[in-house]
């Protein structure tokens, strides 16, 4: 499910629970170390569990982000309006004369190009006259 801002519920709860979580490791290292006002902390248990969750916190954070940008991707469909009458006729190749379909044409910085699978010739489809 998509939210208004583009991200997805799956990310954004994720982005919670790792900003918890390197919240919560920071403070528990802290406690451990003793660090907040001298009092002797907690002891090497507190700094393995602190830093565990601090990395857990971490690998959410970085998991979201990975998610967010594969979740983010966008097909891009082109549409070509053709005027006048339109007649479809097999194309051949102009080197091979092999029979090609739409999947042998691929857009290239915006020229279509054609790519036979018979012979491996790669030109730009050029439009014919119409007259």
């Amino acid at each position: 499910m998509k939210s208004s801002t583009g991200m997805y519920v799956g990310a954004v709860i994720l982005l919670i629970l790792a900003a918890a979580g390197i919240c919560v490791g920071g403070f528990i290292l802290l406690g451990a170390s003793g660090g907040a006002q001298g009092v002797t902390g907690i002891g090497t248990t507190g700094v393995i569990i602190g830093l565990v969750v601090l990395i857990a916190g971490v690998v959410m954070l970085v998991t979201a982000a990975r998610k967010t940008r594969q979740e983010t991707a966008q097909n891009v469909t082109l549409k070509v309006d053709l005027p006048g009458e339109t007649k479809i006729d097999a194309m051949k190749c102009r080197s091979c004369g092999g029979t090609l379909t739409a999947d042998n044409i691929k857009m290239v910085n915006g020229a279509p190009m054609v790519t036979c699978p018979y012979c491996n010739t790669v030109y730009q489809l050029t439009e014919e006259p119409k007259w």
